[in-house]
C-alpha cells in the first residue's frame, strides 16, 4: 500500500518522523510536502496534493495529513470526491478503528499540536492496520456519501 503524506509547517517535524517510522513498517511513502519548514506555508496547498493522489487510487493508497489541529486539513480533504478523511488529535483510539471499520476512511488527519511522537506513531499504525468491515450497512452509507 502506498501512503501519501503531507501537512504544513505545524506538522512538518512530526511528518518527517512519521515518514521514517512508516518506511520501517515497509510502507511505500510519497511525501507531497512541505519539503522544508516554512512558517507561512498554507496547508490547503499540500492537502490538495494528498487528496488528489489518494482519490486516483483509493483501493491501494491512503493519505496522512499532519498539521496543527488536523481539522482544516480534513475539511479540505473531504471536498474531494472519494475522500473520507478522519481527524485524530488524541483521546480514545477506538475512534481510529471506527473510522476505518465503519467509514473506510482513506485519509487520516493528525493534530500535531495535541499528539506526541509516540502517540502519533501508535495512532497511525492502528489506523493503517484496521480494515474496513465491509458490512452492508456501512457500505450503503459510504455509497450515499460518495454519490452525494
Amino acid at each position: 500500500m502506498k501512503i501519501y503524506i503531507g501537512g504544513d509547517h505545524a506538522g512538518f517535524e512530526l511528518k518527517e518522523k512519521l515518514k521514517i517510522f512508516l518506511k520501517g513498517l515497509k510502507y511505500e511513502i510519497k511525501d507531497l510536502g512541505p519539503f522544508e519548514y516554512d512558517p507561512v506555508d498554507d496547508y490547503p496547498d499540500f492537502v490538495k496534493r494528498v487528496a488528489e493522489a489518494v482519490a486516483k487510487n483509493p483501493k491501494d493508497s491512503r493519505g496522512i495529513l499532519i498539521a496543527n489541529s488536523g481539522q482544516g486539513e480534513a475539511i479540505m480533504a473531504n471536498r474531494f470526491k472519494g475522500i473520507r478523511a478522519a481527524v485524530f488529535y488524541g483521546g480514545s483510539e477506538e475512534i481510529l478503528k471506527l473510522s476505518r471499520e465503519h467509514n473506510d476512511a482513506n485519509v487520516l488527519s493528525l493534530g500535531a499540536h495535541f499528539l506526541n511522537e509516540k502517540h502519533a506513531k501508535e495512532a497511525v499504525k492502528l489506523w493503517l492496520e484496521t480494515a474496513f468491515s465491509g458490512e452492508v450497512r456501512h457500505q450503503r452509507r459510504i455509497e450515499k456519501i460518495d454519490n452525494n
